[in-house]
């Protein structure tokens, strides 16, 4: 997964926007595991806490070429496709800034998802309005 997602899922937001009170003095350890460590927080988020949410999606060449020169890795893509359609794209990753509240959280950030959207908003042919958006907490603990 990290060959794809190099960063981690999101991170706190502060003063210096990449806050990196993730993991605090004394605190729960930042976890050593090769499918965990790029995790840039376990805390408990706590109402009034700013965090990221960034899936996202890259083409590294640095990271897949080392899965490429691996017998074992190199089964598990689609190397020819990659190489011809993907090698030098990037990649692509779509942030929301998300407030955690009392009841669950608000989605801060307003922007399109589909592509014909985006087109149509990067082209100048589309306005996008849109307001902030509140999730409430439906978690099993909460319910119970």
């Amino acid at each position: 997964m990290f060959r794809y997602q190099p960063h981690g899922l999101g991170h706190l937001i502060g003063l210096d926007v990449h806050d990196p009170r993730g993991y605090p003095k004394g605190g729960i350890p930042r976890p050593a595991h090769a499918l965990c460590r790029r995790l840039r927080t376990a805390r408990i988020l706590q109402p009034g806490m700013f965090v990221t949410v960034e899936p996202g999606l890259y083409f590294n060449q640095t990271l897949l070429a080392e899965a490429f020169a691996d017998p074992k890795l190199v089964k598990l893509f689609n190397k020819d496709l990659i190489e011809k359609e993907y090698w030098n794209f990037g990649g692509v990753r779509l942030e929301d800034d998300i407030l955690v509240t009392e009841t669950g959280c608000r989605n801060l950030t307003c922007c399109p998802r589909e592509v014909d959207d985006i087109e149509q908003v990067m082209t100048g042919t589309l306005t996008w309005n849109c307001e902030p958006k509140d999730y409430v907490n439906v978690s099993k603990r909460d319910r119970d």
